[in-house]
């Protein structure tokens, strides 16, 4: 059974970006390696890389277009009939013009997801400016837009500022070498295990102190030196009190601060006056005070200290500005631009905004967009405020991922005409009036997978498309040219010209992303496919070793800046050249929306303990960080009541389930589901013990929104005031019966739509109101 060929290819599941060798033998995939001479990979795999195979292979697999006949929308009963692609893309440009045609282009959208192949969202955008449509919205808001909006709003760009492995400027390892970790709301042992064990092999080498922040003690928490457990939602009072105390004390980097810092005396002046302290920090958090005082101390006292987040900040009503403090921590102990510190914001990753030629036709003018973030769609359908959409076209499931998932069944029920696309008949697919197969990512050449720290890979295709199933670049490719022949308005070229043919080769369409996207020059296929280790963005030149540290004082960095569109010599690319803390421009620019630059304690509601929290205003305004959209202006500082917690006592946070599984797709694979196919709520012994629940008890977990099931797991290590729901679950997974597994409904079902971070459209899945109880027999 040895290969007679292997194919270059790379990992889908994570962001850990893993190089992987694919063994073939008559054309059929027989082995899935790790790929040899990456050192930070060293040639290690997790569970899930096999499980690309599984979905090459999947007898549930979509093979053909198809296009609905009857039935309820949702209901499993819906019917259709199979049709070819020409057809069931016909239908879809018909049906968009139409709307088009009678003003209504706005009520158009459509939703990218983080596994397209990268530059997929560049050809959304692209025919949505040509059709008049502003709502051409991205997996951000439900992924982490609000570290890289924060992170761009300090330092000049939205990214990830180190890099795994050798920084390639000076030869020296970059986060290996970090002296100190402060992970918050990160679970890398889980969720990205291969870079993660990179990090610990630096670790064991200098001897770093690692302390993980989470309200339950993960896999990560397990390895750590100390493990710190806040209330959910409660990061922001945690990174305030540490900051204060750093302050207070004069434990700052004044040389650095003098130098590139910019509102730092602001900042001093309104820490001071605020109240912050860590005593108060310890009274919202459930932290004590000492510890926050040493978290502080020992931060600010590193040589080089990473701060890493990841979902567990993102999903907070408060994302923005919990990250905005995370920055100012770095920025004044001085720990940015230089190798082992950083602000590591996960999931704020490159290659994304990819550039293509500019348009040579006259696009129409265009309206602003939805509030930023998705799970607004429902609320949109359903009130028509602020305007109603009338057509969506989906490369995710909104019916697992977004919040409140009994609304969003009743928004997509009521949804004129929609679009699903995607590998299986997931659950949003039986709300679809057309269904469109795509490819997986073993079945196409391209880059499509990228590790956190801006690096990408070639990927080589291992064997042909499944059916009749496209790459998603090439599906909107061949939707533009399907509107070239079904618009009566315009002529074919206006989208065909737009639109060329040839981009269908990946290839061909990688070369205009590198020719006409800044920082790109020298990241060609060729010089990727040259390379056992990603090559990391920004790389302006095929001599530049491109960027791990972002900022560095380096030549290296200045080149890159400068193809940025940064001046000669500027090290922070934002409007004064250095880290911006506090600007009068920037605190009347984010004071439309409610806010200041110099933020303010708030939580959600559902936070136990009546803390402060915020109230939206009905109308809408520009959102000053996502101008093309519009947002609710909110009221900060309003007191919180509780009375939620009359009823519902516990608070609830959902999150991935296991290292098994990476979004829902890896439920469609009979490993994902041998391994962790049963959704285990974690819950503290002592709690269940005074509900009356036993370990491994079949539960119910309900919250105002609505009920799920789940099975209970004793789990010591989490807050006796929290339990935390495995999401990804949903009822149209397949394979659970083939281990006679239940089909659960989304655990998004119960979390609140009406809350979200209204700067970056993060919804906030990290705490809920909610009562467990033993589920009747």
């Amino acid at each position: 059974m040895q290969p007679d060929r292997t194919v270059t290819s790379a990992c889908q599941f994570c962001n850990s970006n893993c190089a992987i060798s694919v063994g073939m033998r008559a054309d059929r995939i027989i082995s899935i390696q790790g790929g040899p001479g990456d050192p930070v990979q060293q040639g290690n795999l997790c569970v899930k890389a096999p499980m690309m195979a599984e979905l090459v292979y999947s007898p549930l697999r979509l093979t053909k277009p198809l296009i609905r006949t009857g039935g309820r929308k949702g209901s499993t009963d819906s019917t259709f009939r199979e049709a070819t692609w020409d057809e069931a893309l016909d239908v879809i440009a018909q049906r968009l013009l139409k709307l088009r045609d009678t003003g209504q282009a706005a009520s158009i959208a459509n939703r990218t997801t983080g596994r397209l192949p990268r530059g997929t969202g560049s050809l959304v955008a692209r025919l949505f400016a040509l059709l008049g449509s502003p709502n051409n919205t991205d997996v951000g808001p439900v992924c982490n837009d609000a570290g890289g909006n924060a992170l761009k709003t300090t330092f000049g760009l939205g990214n990830f500022t180190n890099g795994y492995g050798t920084d390639g400027a000076t030869g020296k390892d970059d986060l290996g070498s970090a002296d100190y970790f402060l992970f918050l709301g990160t679970n890398q042992a889980e969720t990205h295990p291969v870079t993660f064990d990179y990090l610990l092999r630096g670790r064991a080498r200098t001897k770093a102190k690692l302390v993980v922040v989470d309200p339950r003690r993960t896999p990560t928490g397990a390895q750590a030196d100390e493990w710190i457990s806040p209330k959910p939602h409660t990061d922001l009072a945690l990174a305030l009190g540490m900051l204060h105390h750093i302050l207070d004390e004069k434990l700052y980097d004044k040389a650095f601060i003098d130098r590139w810092v910019l509102g730092f005396a602001e900042l001093k002046t309104h820490m001071a006056a605020s109240g912050y302290t860590p005593q108060w920090a310890a009274s919202v958090t459930g932290v004590p005070a000492a510890t926050i005082r040493r978290l502080a101390r020992d931060y600010a006292g590193a040589k080089s200290a990473a701060i890493f987040c990841n979902a567990g900040i993102s999903h907070q009503l408060g994302a923005f500005d919990t990250y905005r403090v995370l920055t100012f921590l770095a920025a004044v102990t001085g720990n940015i631009g230089k190798l082992g510190s950083g602000c590591n914001f996960m999931h704020n990753t490159w290659p994304g905004d990819l550039h293509l030629p500019e348009l040579a036709v006259k696009t129409p003018d265009l309206t602003q967009a939805l509030p930023v973030g998705p799970d607004y769609f429902a609320e949109s359908i359903l009130t028509g405020k602020p305007y109603q959409l009338k057509a969506v076209i989906t490369q995710g499931n909104p019916l697992i991922s977004s919040a409140n998932t009994e609304k969003v069944k009743e928004a997509f029920r009521n949804l004129d005409f929609y679009v699903y696309t995607g590998l299986f008949m997931e659950e949003a697919a039986y709300y679809a009036d057309v269904v469109l197969p795509v490819s997986a990512a073993l079945e196409f050449e391209g880059v499509y997978m990228r590790r956190d720290d801006r690096a990408i890979r070639w990927q080589e295709a291992a064997v042909a498309r499944t059916g009749h199933s496209k790459p998603d670049w090439e599906i909107w490719i061949d939707l533009a040219h399907a509107f070239a022949r079904n618009d009566r308005r315009k002529p074919a070229s206006y989208w065909a010209d737009a639109f060329p043919p040839a981009w269908k080769d990946y290839p061909t369409l990688w070369a205009e992303f590198v020719k006409h996207t800044p920082g790109m020059g020298g990241m060609t296929q060729k010089r990727m496919q040259e390379r056992t280790e990603p090559l990391r963005w920004p790389c302006p030149t095929p001599e530049h070793p491109g960027v791990s540290a972002l900022y560095q004082d380096h030549p290296s960095w200045y080149e890159a800046a400068e193809s940025l569109g940064g001046k000669k010599g500027q090290r922070f690319l934002t409007p004064s050249g250095k880290i911006e803390i506090f600007t009068d421009a920037l605190d009347k620019q984010l004071a439309t929306a409610g806010h200041a630059a110099l933020p303010s304690f708030y939580t959600h509601p559902e936070v136990t303990g009546s803390h402060p929290t915020l109230a939206y205003e009905k109308g809408f305004i520009a959102s000053p960080i996502n101008p093309q959209a519009l947002t609710h202006p909110v009221q900060l500082g309003v007191k919180g009541d509780g009375r939620v917690h009359r009823d519902y006592p516990l608070m609830g946070m959902t999150g991935r389930p296991s290292v098994v599984h990476f979004a829902s797709v890896t439920h469609w694979t009979p490993t994902g589901e041998q391994l962790n196919g049963i959704r285990l709520l974690q819950i503290h012994p002592d709690t269940a013990r005074r509900l009356g629940i036993g370990d491994r008890d079949e539960v119910l977990v309900e919250s105002p929104r609505g009920k799920v099931t789940a099975t209970a797991l004793y789990w010591p290590g989490i807050r006796e005031d929290t339990v935390f729901l495995p999401n990804t679950f949903g009822p149209a997974q397949k394979v659970a019966d083939q281990f006679d597994d239940p089909r659960y409904e989304a655990a998004n079902t119960l979390v609140d739509d009406r809350y979200y971070d209204n700067l970056s459209g993060q919804q906030a899945y990290k705490c809920f109101a909610c009562r467990v109880s033993k589920a009747p027999a």
